[in-house]
């Protein structure tokens, strides 16, 4: 049924009234092509008048291209509403008021102005959104490969497990799990998560894990917890876009800490805690986006003591351990961390399904109390279903099978796209190569913009993230992010091969490897 303001008091039929609502509901698109209107009799007992009436309003409407009739199914929204008195958009047809109110009723005032009342973090958001986010230039077709997406392939998804994991929960265990939860989350998934921290060496107890809505949530409510105005973050360059934007949202100033072979530069940090006094450090120290880099581990002593000595705590956004490439998976910070300095954030998005959106973070007993506090504010308490069935899903081993798959499925596709640049690639090219995670970081000559080679790439059929995406203040620009676990083992050499001749043809046009105005992808 829907709801039509009616005024008997007007002298505009009240036929003229419903089609006038019902117009502008279809030329505002909120009601949509193909939507079945209500029943006659039904809409009339609702609106308390004559069914003839609503029958009238609606042959004004087919008259006008805004509906079509079907001899016993009924009347629908037309396909291309409007097209028989007009465009859409146009004047109202057979005298129907678009206001959709009653005619003659006074003027509506000015419509609010949204973007004034905006916070200063909801500022901040777009503006960064603007720069970095966004889409390519009109719509990617199939034939282009995108090394664009640092995501899992959805191909390798265990959904039919996962399906039959959850419907026994459910059935099983459906009323308590879809009542309300306590915030810390569901008690088996965190003592699981304490024994299965521990095959990478992190030593957490379950009242030290708070289950979270993803990652990302877990950036926010540290940040919530911890940044003021005018506070200071140090963060790792290049690094995750989304952690910049979090911590830029509640109002801290941002000091980059550049990467070397081994990790972020001590020196640089050091120097930095001792003129700002940063009220975190923020880095990815294995499987690192976007380089698929690792930090060492002299390095990752080196940080801790550094950070130790000044009382800086280090915001760790970890990779599960599971995926790497190499004889052995980095050692998390956390695990190596002795003066509880290390806030860590660990994910189920990349091993598992990005659309569960669950994740976790391990923290002292007195920083969770008040990290539980701040999520209790944001939205009670994650979905105890999807923890109950992550859970049963881990104990049946089924995620073990999962992930040694998939991680020699993304192994061979990253060995195969690391052969495929040393064949294709022109030797003043530069790339990282990666330990674990998604992707890597290639380089371009000095002088070139890789916003500049987008487009370029796109019209070859291969597609990229700008690097600059992942550094403060516009730097990285002769950089790009090059994903390899969302695409096809078999298109990868051939996506390479795309994206040489691009760069090889820009090479002869040097005007063109100057910086144009920016065209970015979606960022993950």
């Amino acid at each position: 049924m829907l709801h039509i303001p009616l005024d008997r008091s007007k002298a505009v039929p009240l036929a003229r009234q419903i089609g006038g609502h019902l117009e502008r509901l279809i030329r505002e698109r909120h009601l949509g092509p193909g939507v079945k209107l209500p029943a006659t009799r039904e809409l009339a007992r609702t609106l308390g008048v004559n069914r003839a009436t609503v029958a009238l309003a609606y042959d004004e409407l087919v008259a006008a291209g805004w509906a079509r009739a079907h001899v016993g199914q009924g009347t629908f929204v037309a396909e291309t509403p409007g097209r028989a008195g007009g465009e859409a958009g146009g004047p109202p047809a057979s005298g129907v008021s678009s206001s959709g109110a009653a005619a003659g009723a006074a003027a509506n005032p000015a419509p609010i102005d949204w973007s004034g009342l905006l916070s200063r973090s909801a500022r901040i958001i777009a503006s960064d959104d603007a720069e970095r986010r966004g889409l390519l230039p009109g719509a990617l077709a199939e034939t282009v490969i995108s090394f664009a997406g640092g995501m899992p392939d959805s191909g390798l998804f265990p959904t039919d497990a996962f399906r039959r994991v959850l419907n026994q929960v459910v059935r099983e265990d459906g009323e308590a799990l879809l009542q309300y939860y306590p915030t810390g989350g569901y008690p088996p998934l965190r003592r699981y998560l304490a024994t299965y921290l521990l095959r990478f060496g992190l030593e957490a107890r379950p009242e030290e894990i708070l289950i979270v809505n993803g990652s990302q949530q877990g950036f926010d409510l540290i940040a919530r917890t911890f940044i003021d105005p005018a506070d200071v973050v140090a963060i790792e360059q290049p690094t995750y876009p989304r952690a910049m934007q979090v911590f830029r949202s509640f109002g801290a100033g941002l000091l980059a800490v550049p990467w070397d072979a081994d990790g972020p530069r001590v020196d640089v940090f050091e120097r930095l805690l001792e003129r700002h006094a940063p009220k975190l450090f923020y880095c990815q120290p294995s499987a690192h986006n976007p380089t698929g880099m690792t930090i060492g581990g002299e390095r990752a002593w080196r940080l801790l003591q550094v950070a130790a000595r000044h009382q800086v705590p280090i915001v760790e956004d970890g990779f599960d351990g599971s995926l790497y490439y190499g004889e052995r998976p980095a050692v998390p910070l956390k695990a190596v961390d002795r003066d509880d300095l290390v806030l860590y954030i660990g994910t189920f998005s990349k091993i598992l399904f990005p659309g569960l959106r669950l994740g976790w973070l391990v923290a002292p007993p007195p920083v969770t109390e008040r990290l539980q506090a701040a999520k209790q504010l944001a939205d009670l308490h994650t979905s105890a279903l999807l923890q109950a069935a992550v859970h049963r899903f881990c104990e049946r081993r089924l995620l073990d099978r999962h992930a040694a798959r998939v991680a020699a499925e993304y192994g061979r596709r990253r060995a195969l796209l690391l052969t495929a640049l040393r064949r294709r690639m022109p030797v003043d090219v530069a790339w990282t190569d990666p330990r674990g995670g998604f992707s890597l970081l290639l380089t371009l000559p000095p002088g070139w913009s890789a916003t500049a080679l987008l487009p370029r790439a796109v019209e070859r059929g291969v597609a990229f993230t700008p690097g600059a995406a992942f550094f403060l203040d516009g730097g990285g620009e002769r950089t790009l992010r090059l994903s390899f676990s969302s695409i096809a083992a078999g298109r990868i050499d051939e996506g390479v091969r795309r994206l040489a001749d691009a760069i090889k043809a820009m090479a002869e046009r040097p005007a063109a490897r100057r910086i144009p105005e920016r065209a970015a992808v979606p960022l993950v």
